[in-house]
């Protein structure tokens, strides 16, 4: 089942819809890499490297402010607080912004399950179903089906302000982002040549092997429920051997009464998007606490609250997120039918079973007040790239992984072969995505100034934020 369209415009359901015969999807691998090669007659592969600030229509921060509608008011400020830190940090959380800008570009056309926030930090490490630990793209709140080049230039220009924050020179940035997109094409490749059931069962092996994956798995395996359990919560002074929720606002808030009552009640629809069996595991936990979470940078303000039941003892909590999900902020750009009244929890759960080899098996949906949600596990073995560590050879490395995952997620989701003949063998396609990546991620840089200067205007003299530092210098390369 391989989605695709000739037009960026071209309506679209939220997820890849069924294909029939006489489609790409049941014409021959060949013929697919065939269509995937015409498509450069509508975009040259060269063209991927254009980025014009000029042709911006819309300032930045009004999309930022306009992003921020409905959330929770007080959490706003936050929010531009965390994203005024660094560049990467505003990178982070303003995918409304490079949503925007790259739909004013022309593109391949050729759709896929996209991550919609890949960057370098969204890939981690988290238990899977059968315990152990996987590494593998783990934040799909903007997923949705659009053109694959879309994740690819978002990871390339993360790959290069991670460097920068981390103090890596410019060159080893731009070998960092030529090493991804290397990957992924190479990869792509590959999964175009593969029985269709091998795709599908594809493990990135020697993971281990690259320093910070390595460094990634040691911090998670150490990041056990029974560990979150001692730092989420404390003894309840009214009652022996119970524990309650830490109150730590705003980032930890307890709730009690009719708000946590509400919280409560909606794990039993939630219950409804589960596998048969893992309802009867869920079934097994009992609720003792529920409080209000603040999680991630471009998440802020949005509702999420956090879940601590029992199971078999008080040696085995269980930490559920219930995070409220907005539209992605792609939904204005691939299609009328990604802005309809589908379920934005299961618009997640269903992009990231599409494109995870194994997903979280708590991983579902629900609704509070009208509002939709994600269900899944919080914190369960989880642990993602240190930033404040990272030298050029570990970026190197950790590049080459982020194309592999990113390459197996879009031959999930999408159609390799397609994918494939569109980008060619050639480092044609590389090059250009490398050139946009360095150029985006210096407008970045630019959009990033503006918002510190724009809190600095608003903020009383006395009280300006930490955050608006200056910017972390760059190295020549």
């Amino acid at each position: 089942m391989t989605p695709n369209s000739d037009s960026p415009k071209a309506d679209a359901p939220a997820t890849p819809a069924p294909t029939s015969p006489g489609s790409p999807a049941f014409q021959t691998a060949r013929d697919r890499r065939k269509l995937g090669q015409a498509r450069r007659k509508v975009m040259k592969r060269f063209d991927h490297s254009v980025w014009k600030a000029g042709d911006r229509k819309q300032d930045p921060l009004a999309l930022l402010k306009r992003s921020t509608e409905g959330r929770v008011p007080g959490l706003v400020a936050l929010k531009n607080q965390r994203m005024a830190a660094s560049p990467f940090g505003f990178f982070r959380g303003a995918v409304p912004v490079m949503a925007y800008d790259l739909s004013l570009t022309a593109n391949t056309g050729i759709r896929a399950q996209l991550c919609g926030d890949a960057h370098v930090r969204n890939l981690g490490a988290y238990a899977g179903p059968d315990g152990r630990l996987v590494f593998d793209i783990n934040d799909f709140d903007e997923t949705i089906v659009a053109p694959f080049e879309w994740d690819v230039k978002r990871m390339a220009a993360s790959l290069v302000l991670a460097g920068r924050e981390a103090s890596v020179a410019n060159g080893h940035c731009r070998e960092a982002a030529a090493a991804f997109v290397g990957r992924y094409r190479r990869m792509m490749h590959l999964f175009s040549a593969m029985p269709v059931i091998e795709v599908v069962r594809y493990q990135v092996h020697r993971l281990g092997e690259c320093g910070p994956v390595s460094e990634i798995l040691l911090a998670a395996r150490r990041n056990t429920p029974v560990l979150n359990l001692r730092a989420l919560t404390e003894p309840d002074p009214a009652a022996k051997s119970a524990r309650i929720f830490r109150d730590n606002p705003p980032v930890l808030e307890r709730l009690t009464g009719e708000i946590a009552e509400k919280v409560v009640a909606s794990l039993v629809p939630y219950e409804e998007s589960l596998l048969p069996e893992r309802r009867r595991f869920l079934a097994q936990y009992r609720v003792r606490d529920v409080a209000f979470k603040v999680v991630g940078t471009g998440s802020v303000g949005l509702r999420d609250y956090c879940v601590y039941l029992e199971g078999n003892g008080p040696k085995d909590p269980l930490f559920i997120q219930i995070k409220e999900e907005a539209h992605s902020a792609y939904a204005p750009y691939v299609g009328r039918h990604a802005m309809k009244s589908y379920h934005q929890g299961r618009r997640v759960v269903e992009g990231e079973r599409s494109m995870q080899l194994q997903s979280d098996p708590f991983l579902g949906w629900t609704k509070i007040e009208g509002r939709d949600y994600l269900v899944r596990q919080l914190n369960d073995h989880k642990g993602s790239l240190d930033m404040t560590t990272i030298k050029a050879a570990g970026l190197l490395e950790y590049a080459g992984v982020c194309g592999e995952l990113l390459a197996r997620g879009h031959a999930r989701g999408g159609d390799c072969a397609m994918i494939a003949g569109y980008i060619g063998t050639s480092e044609r396609f590389d090059t250009a995505i490398t050139q946009f990546a360095e150029t985006y991620a210096d407008q970045t840089e630019k959009d990033w100034e503006e918002l510190v200067k724009s809190l600095r205007k608003s903020a009383p003299k006395a009280k300006q934020p930490a955050a608006n530092s200056a910017a972390p210098a760059k190295k020549k390369a």
